[in-house]
């Protein structure tokens, strides 16, 4: 099933605005949910969206917060997110990144008492709208173990890094855990096998199997060890930096709230030898490309090239969508 990008946003619109959230913040939302499914990213779109508004009836998101200066330093700034709307707080605390990169070269805002900020690459892809690097990361609840533990200790902390290339910017966004909580989710709902082994089942055996995860809370870090040390460096550095808590702190939590994220944006106008820049982001953009494919037919990509494509096929016919998800909206 598809369905149209202007009819999936005024479905959000039409419930944002039922939930009492303002026409400007309804539309500024709504655009966020419709472009992560326009551009793929179906886990952290439409099928967030119920989600995001039980979190409302939860009382974990106060839609009329917004974001609150609370320290200045120049190029970096405080702020707390209030229990805002996580996707909301994250837009603004992106544009205020940018606008202090624009000032100082790089800016850095760091967000503390905020919520689930829905798909980072939306973010990534404003700041690459005004020339600048994006390194956005959040930290989240306790939902990975570290490497060689079996108790959820650390958060799956996803990142997103974004670099201006033209109409196709290198778009990296992902998670420290092997499968995004949201892709496990999907791949429960349909019944298909992880392509690679995600995490442990309960009897401490590697599974594809996505509910058995899910079951566990013990999904594999990316890289294993590694990925278990980048998960608490981001989370300490995001919680330093805002002056927020942890993921130890958030478990401590009923629900999800309370997250630290860290938006930092670079100026490349700024840059004296801009242009220099520009030519070999695509001169080794084009030359990793160049790589023997593994398999035959199937060339490298460099992270965020396939994404104008799905856009473009989903803009002219329609986005797809899980019925049940999409009817639970439809009924909201």
């Amino acid at each position: 099933m598809r369905v149209p990008y202007k009819e999936m946003y005024d479905e959000f619109v039409r419930v944002l605005l039922k939930k009492g959230f303002t026409q400007e913040k309804a539309e500024i939302s709504a655009k966020l949910y419709a472009d992560a499914s326009r551009d793929g990213v179906y886990t952290h779109g439409l099928n967030r969206f119920p989600k995001f508004i039980k979190s409302i009836g939860d009382g974990i998101v106060d839609i009329n917060a917004e974001p609150v200066l609370k320290e200045s330093f120049g190029a970096f700034e405080r702020y707390d997110g209030q229990h805002g709307p996580g996707n909301l707080n994250a837009y603004a605390c992106t544009k205020r990144a940018i606008a202090l990169a624009k000032q100082h070269t790089i800016g850095c805002v760091a967000l503390s008492d905020t919520n689930h900020w829905m798909r980072p690459g939306n973010y990534g892809l404003m700041a690459v709208e005004e020339n600048c690097i994006g390194i956005f990361w959040t930290n989240t609840c306790p939902n990975m173990p570290p490497w060689g533990g079996r108790d959820a200790r650390l958060g799956n902390n996803p990142i997103t890094l974004a670099i201006p290339h033209g109409d196709t910017p290198v778009l990296v966004d992902v998670a420290m855990s092997m499968f995004s909580y949201g892709k496990l989710e999907a791949y429960k709902r349909s019944g298909r096998e992880l392509p690679v082994e995600g995490g442990l089942n309960k009897d401490q055996q590697p599974t594809k199997n996505a509910a058995e995860i899910l079951e566990t809370h013990q999904s594999y870090p990316i890289g294993y060890w590694k990925g278990s040390g980048l998960s608490l460096a981001l989370d300490l550095i995001a919680s330093a930096l805002a002056g927020g808590r942890t993921t130890r702190q958030v478990g401590e939590l009923p629900l999800e709230t309370e997250l630290s994220q860290v938006f930092i944006c670079i100026n490349l106008d700024a840059l004296p030898d801009k242009d220099d820049i520009a030519a070999n982001i695509e001169v080794t953009l084009r030359d990793m490309e160049t790589s023997t494919p593994v398999e035959e037919g199937r060339p490298v990509h460099f992270p965020g090239e396939h994404m104008a494509e799905v856009r473009k096929d989903n803009m002219e016919n329609g986005i797809p969508v899980e019925d049940a998800i999409w009817q639970q909206v439809l009924a909201l």
